[in-house]
């Protein structure tokens, strides 16, 4: 029986600060245009660098949909790699966001764990986009930076089990174009989809041999 495709939810950031250009923005125009197959039901929406707008739209996004994963796509003004983070944090946000707000208790949810990984290995999607031969680099972090990328992925994996990932790019011709950080996403997301599957099928035995 033929599989539905998997709902796949990418969501970027608007401007803020000095990235009037938001090189997210840009990754994902150029992944919509390259597409993930048939298999994959794309959606991508645009996320307001606000706490307040974050914590109303990630959990009524994943309670209407359920997605089979989501990708969060963030630009870092020090990265110089496309760098795949591996966890969220619940406390220590002190930056004001675009509407000079930022949570009184500066942290995502009350009482929520410090941390929160994401189930996808991504280490194993890090060394196989490598194997690739992309003329992009990709490294791994566990630091998010404690601004609304971190907040968004930190509120993300707490509604999702852990079932999203957070994807940072470089600004934009520092030093990758727009070509560059658009197949390098498209690879990274189409290794993560298969390291999710591959990690499910091994717990359900859904894999016929």
């Amino acid at each position: 029986m033929e599989q539905p495709p998997l709902a796949t939810f990418i969501f970027w950031f608007g401007p803020f600060g000095e990235h009037t250009v938001n090189a997210s923005w840009i990754a994902v125009q150029e992944l919509e245009k390259l597409g993930l197959g048939d298999s994959v039901d794309l959606h991508v929406y645009e996320i307001p660098v606000e706490y307040k707008t974050v914590q109303r739209l990630i959990p009524a996004l994943w309670e209407k949909h359920s997605p089979q994963l989501v990708v969060h796509v963030g630009v870092s003004g020090m990265a110089t790699t496309v760098t795949l983070e591996k966890c969220g944090h619940n406390k220590g946000y002190k930056g004001l966001d675009n509407c000079r707000f930022c949570p009184g208790s500066q942290c995502c949810v009350e009482d929520g764990p410090e941390s929160i990984d994401s189930i996808i290995d991504m280490d194993a999607v890090c060394k196989r986009v490598t194997t690739l031969g992309l003329d992009v680099s990709v490294t791994i972090s566990q630091d998010a930076g404690r601004y609304l990328c971190d907040f968004t992925y930190y509120t993300s994996l707490y509604q999702s089990h852990g079932r999203s990932a957070f994807v940072h790019v470089p600004p934009l011709g520092k030093p990758y174009n727009a070509d560059q950080l658009g197949r390098a996403l498209q690879a990274i997301i189409e290794e993560m989809l298969d390291v999710l599957e591959q990690s499910e099928g091994k717990i359900s035995c859904r894999h016929k041999h």
